[in-house]
């Protein structure tokens, strides 16, 4: 899954695709490298984001994602607002990403349903919608509350007319949680892909990752360690992984299915 922000202020691309033809430029891109799915987003969840009004976030990705869905690419649409929901459906949207899990708008499982598309609902616990920051995890299991929690909005998503098949789970890296709360979560992968939805694994570029290189001195991105986390994600049976640098984890994703199948291109 490659990411599209088409917004001011993301952490790691904020402005660079605010113009839709950039937009979908860089999409194709993308796809090129080996995106599969293509996850537009017109509002930033970084930490000390600021919620854009939902007309300014429309306008943002709907013409994005006709275009795209125009030229036959999977793009799915990453929103908190059952309005965008809708409008990204009507514009061609294969997949509805709400990273509050449907708790930012009472209105978004009504749309998940009447939608017929898969759906990622993600673990994020605040008290308010709007940045990545909230309140971390605080005591007792971070695991058993995330999956306790990923399962109660699967079920509040399944009573609202979601069909079971079509629910995507993503455990939340980054939203709300320590860096050991992200690690934890991720040697945890397992237990998580045993269940009974498909996992998204969103780590790219994110702060915990950035740290993994400490205070040897070094600087620039988080790719490398995010090609890691997509290698063992793969391996360990995620769905999907979402990034902003395809190409490397495109690489890291094939490599991971030629291993866990004994390698041999007739195999992966």
């Amino acid at each position: 899954m490659g990411i599209v922000n088409v917004t001011e202020d993301s952490f790691s691309d904020g402005g660079r695709y605010l113009d839709p033809d950039a937009a979908v430029t860089h999409a194709r891109d993308l796809v090129h490298r080996g995106a599969d799915i293509i996850d537009v987003g017109g509002e930033s969840t970084r930490p000390g984001a600021v919620r854009v009004d939902a007309d300014v976030e429309l306008r943002r990705i709907a013409p994005v994602i006709r275009a795209l869905a125009d030229e036959g690419i999977v793009t799915s649409v990453d929103t908190m607002r059952a309005s965008v929901a809708a409008a990204a459906v009507e514009a061609g949207v294969s997949l509805i990403n709400d990273v509050s899990g449907g708790q930012a708008d009472p209105d978004m499982f009504g749309v998940m349903a009447q939608s017929g598309l898969p759906v990622c609902l993600m673990h994020w616990e605040t008290v308010r919608f709007g940045d990545a920051s909230g309140a971390a995890h605080t005591g007792g299991d971070v695991v058993a509350d995330v999956r306790r929690r990923l399962d109660h909005l699967a079920g509040e998503a399944r009573a609202a007319g979601v069909a079971a098949h079509n629910i995507i789970i993503d455990p939340g890296l980054g939203f709300a949680k320590t860096p050991e709360d992200n690690w934890a979560l991720l040697s945890a992968l397992p237990d998580f892909t045993a269940g009974p939805h498909p996992v998204l694994v969103g780590a790219s570029r994110k702060r915990f990752l950035a740290a993994v290189r400490g205070d040897r001195g070094l600087t620039g991105s988080a790719d490398p360690a995010t090609a890691a986390v997509t290698t063992l994600s793969a391996h360990h049976g995620a769905w999907a992984v979402r990034v902003h640098d395809v190409a490397v984890s495109r690489d890291a994703v094939d490599v991971a299915a030629a291993w866990r199948t004994a390698g041999g291109a007739g195999h992966v």
